[in-house]
């Protein structure tokens, strides 16, 4: 672990993997952490947690992962861990219109509970089954847009782009933070500092000359 890490100087990202059940959130989070593919896998009851360091354009970033159940029966339990969620990965079955056609429910959800300005990154998951597809590249990366959701494709089994998933979703919120459209120090922001140091991380724009004022509208 890097000395960096030991000062403390990072930030903490709370994260959600959300969508239908059988779509491999638990396994993708198992990729994720342990680079390995989870053989036996049952469906989350509930919901489960995992942690991971990463570095992100030269800036530790742990993020504290909720992946929640996505059978319906427990909704009402896993719409409690939504609040103060900076980032989610919102998850379909590229082998399953049903899980496709749940999305806008979840991500209607996500940004009720959670933040509006909460950062969701898009994954069509099982990738690594492409001749059963039932939902097209295109299509899913129309939904995307219309949605101003980052996508991709992955692949749980493989590892294709799972860490890649992770890592845009954090870099785009670091993005939001240095643009001042995040601010970590909101009560319910989803993010925290490790370190004094790096509340320096602020955009040119939020900083006001002197003899000027903040607008207040």
């Amino acid at each position: 672990m890097s000395q960096r890490w030991r000062r403390g100087r990072y930030f903490l990202f709370k994260f959600l993997v959300i969508g239908n059940a059988g779509t491999g959130k638990s396994c993708l989070l198992h990729q994720f952490i342990e680079k390995r593919f989870k053989d036996e896998s049952n469906h989350t009851i509930g919901v489960e947690f995992g942690s991971k360091i990463i570095s992100v354009v030269n800036k530790m970033v742990k993020l504290q992962i909720w992946d929640t159940a996505g059978q319906e029966r427990f909704r009402s339990v896993t719409r409690s861990y939504y609040r103060g969620a900076a980032g989610a990965l919102l998850v379909y079955d590229i082998t399953s219109r049903e899980t496709y056609n749940a999305l806008t429910t979840w991500l209607s959800d996500a940004r009720m509970l959670a933040s509006q300005n909460i950062v969701i990154i898009l994954c069509g998951n099982k990738k690594d089954l492409d001749t059963d597809r039932e939902v097209t590249f295109l299509e899913a990366s129309r939904f995307a847009q219309e949605n101003e959701l980052m996508f991709l494709e992955t692949s749980a089994l493989t590892g294709e782009n799972v860490e890649e998933a992770f890592v845009q979703c954090a870099r785009k919120i670091l993005n939001k933070i240095e643009s001042g459209e995040l601010d970590p120090e909101r009560m319910g922001s989803g993010i925290q500092y490790g370190d004094a140091a790096l509340r320096q991380l602020r955009s040119p724009r939020r900083a006001q000359p002197q003899g000027t004022q903040e607008c207040g509208c």
